[in-house]
């Protein structure tokens, strides 16, 4: 397998990105560019950039003359959110069974998260649980889709960081997960919408009642 090298700035990215996820970095927090260039031993260009990178992805705001901060989801902002997400992923239910896409990167995502435990860290929950509604994205085979379904990632993964909803395990979650593909596969697009529908309208249950 050849392994990938990453630039400077795509690993304080990262660093930082697995700090918010895992609640290293609260709400609110400021994240001043002369502290993290002296914490990762890199300099303020790198941090700057790699602020910028999350600041693109919904991960951190930035004001004018001040540091960036990881910004604190409340409840509007969850109904607002999941209002766009909920059809866009109906939507790619709908163009996967359509277009009779292959599943296999599907099924692999799930793979991700039977892998997890209960001690496994917040942020790879997070990232596995994402992974599988990426994945159904990619099936679609419309580049367009899968961007625009990317361009809410940062925004979805931080709502569940921030949020966490009520799954008892990682398992649980796979189980979920493979009950919804298992509905997918069945063939039939209205089921596998309804299936998508409650399965999205759960997570919102589950995150707006301790949003403030």
């Amino acid at each position: 397998m050849i392994v990938k090298p990453i630039s400077a700035t795509e690993a304080v990215a990262a660093s930082l990105r697995e700090r918010i996820f895992d609640g290293a970095i609260e709400p609110g927090a400021r994240l001043p560019e002369l502290e993290l260039a002296a914490d990762f031993g890199v300099a303020r260009p790198t941090v700057r950039a790699a602020i910028q990178t999350l600041c693109h992805e919904g991960l951190l705001q930035r004001e004018r003359n001040r540091s960036a901060f990881v910004p604190k989801l409340g409840q509007d902002d969850v109904l607002d959110l999941f209002s766009v997400r909920i059809p866009l992923e109906c939507l790619i239910v709908r163009e996967v069974l359509e277009r009779r896409a292959p599943l296999e990167g599907v099924r692999e995502a799930i793979g991700q998260l039977v892998g997890l435990s209960a001690r496994s860290p917040w942020s790879r929950v997070v990232e596995a649980d994402l992974g599988f509604h990426r994945a159904l994205a990619n099936a679609t085979g419309s580049p367009r889709l899968e961007k625009l379904y990317l361009s809410l990632g940062g925004e979805i993964r931080l709502c569940i960081a921030q949020l966490r909803p009520a799954w008892p395990s990682p398992a649980a979650m796979a189980g979920e997960h493979r009950a919804l593909l298992d509905v997918i596969e069945s063939g039939d697009v209205d089921d596998a919408i309804a299936r998508m529908t409650a399965h999205l309208e759960r997570a919102v249950r589950d995150l707006t009642p301790v949003a403030t």
